[in-house]
């Protein structure tokens, strides 16, 4: 049994690669492209211990560093992609090229070569379903669009309803939701998913997609200013810079600790009653960034201040968790570590590292100069 993970250097996939070594495996085929973005400008090889592990510097979009690899698989766990909704709203074509040519690239080799794979799991994301899911007093569950500027210059970020304009409740996002994303990201993750689960079965391969969450961690970039909150607040803290925190500070996400992540992801791989299914992968639980923010101050002793500064993003939603139900029944995933447990570990991890660079305000200033942050 051979398993190809395409970006598997990456925080998610390295998690995912120690969790697959403890079944009965031949090998794992590592393809990864050592993103700048991701890894710093000098990337090292993060070495695995165990010898079937191989690692390829490749790019996913690339057929002559795609085709060898996929087709002496068995099982596939496509991790690579562009992240950050932010970037996503200016840097168009990279998405494109990376988060959708790739599939469409993997697929036609599976089409057309001679392989043995029998599986394909997509991660996706939560930014499938935009807002998501909310309940309005009138007119009962109902599937927001994007916020409108003119509102939140006004400081008004509540959801309203498409159908009378009022503010909704927000709902957990169940896999049957609509898929209605706000950013060029989360399009192009809704276009991942509709090809694989539209052409896999063709092909004799059986799908599996899983919708991530936030997931943050041990072993998360410190370097990436456009994702990873945990990382960017962690990061000001650390070089004593005050956390800035968009809107009023109430916009909420369900965060997700990387060892559950990575426990569940491979489980699916080896599943036969996943095969075909769509499955959040959350903690169920809605936290707000300024919550999130005090807590990680908190843990850190730390006294710089934390900003509420009524700014917003584009592509950016107001709330999103996850409905575990599917999940739960299916894969018996229940996440084992709560919140302040994770984010203890987290900032234990932090305070090893050396290196740091804050280059969020970097971010921000591209943002700005492209219309994106107000």
């Amino acid at each position: 049994m051979r398993i190809l993970i395409t970006g598997g250097m990456g925080f998610i996939g390295k998690a995912v690669v120690e969790s697959m070594l403890k079944h009965d495996i031949d090998s794992i085929y590592i393809l990864d492209n050592l993103s700048k973005k991701i890894h710093g400008r000098e990337p090292s090889l993060f070495n695995f211990e165990d010898k079937r592990v191989r690692i390829f510097k490749g790019d996913v979009s690339i057929r002559g560093d795609l085709e060898p690899l996929l087709c002496d698989s068995d099982l596939v766990l496509h991790l690579a992609a562009e992240t950050g909704t932010g970037q996503s709203m200016y840097e168009i074509e990279l998405y494109s090229r990376v988060n959708i040519s790739s599939v469409a690239l993997m697929l036609d080799i599976l089409r057309n070569k001679k392989h043995r794979v029998k599986k394909i799991v997509l991660a996706s994301s939560r930014a499938v379903y935009g807002e998501g899911k909310y309940k309005c007093s009138r007119h009962g569950v109902v599937y927001p669009f994007l916020r409108e500027s003119k509102d939140m210059q006004k400081n008004d970020f509540d959801v309203k309803c498409p159908e009378c304009g009022r503010a909704c409740i927000v709902l957990p996002s169940s896999e049957d939701s609509l898929m209605r994303p706000v950013s060029f990201y989360g399009l192009t993750k809704q276009v991942q998913e509709s090809m694989i689960m539209t052409l896999s079965p063709h092909i004799g391969i059986a799908p599996v997609v899983l919708r991530y969450q936030n997931v943050y961690g041990p072993g998360q970039s410190l370097l990436n200013p456009y994702t990873g909150i945990l990382s960017v607040f962690s990061t000001r803290i650390r070089m004593n810079r005050n956390i800035e925190v968009f809107e009023d500070g109430k916009e909420s996400r369900d965060f997700v600790y990387i060892d559950d992540v990575a426990e569940v992801t491979s489980k699916v791989l080896f599943l036969g009653k996943a095969d075909g299914g769509t499955f959040n992968v959350g903690s169920g639980v809605r936290t707000t960034v300024l919550d999130l923010a005090q807590k990680l101050k908190k843990c850190f002793k730390s006294d710089v201040e934390v900003v509420i500064n009524g700014k917003y993003r584009a592509g950016d939603i107001r709330h999103n968790y996850a409905d575990r139900t599917k999940a739960k029944e299916i894969l018996n995933f229940s996440p084992k570590v709560e919140l302040g447990q994770g984010i203890e570990e987290f900032v234990a991890w932090v305070k090893r590292q050396e290196n740091f660079s804050d280059l969020y305000q970097e971010s921000m200033n591209e943002l700005r100069q492209k219309g994106l942050f107000k």
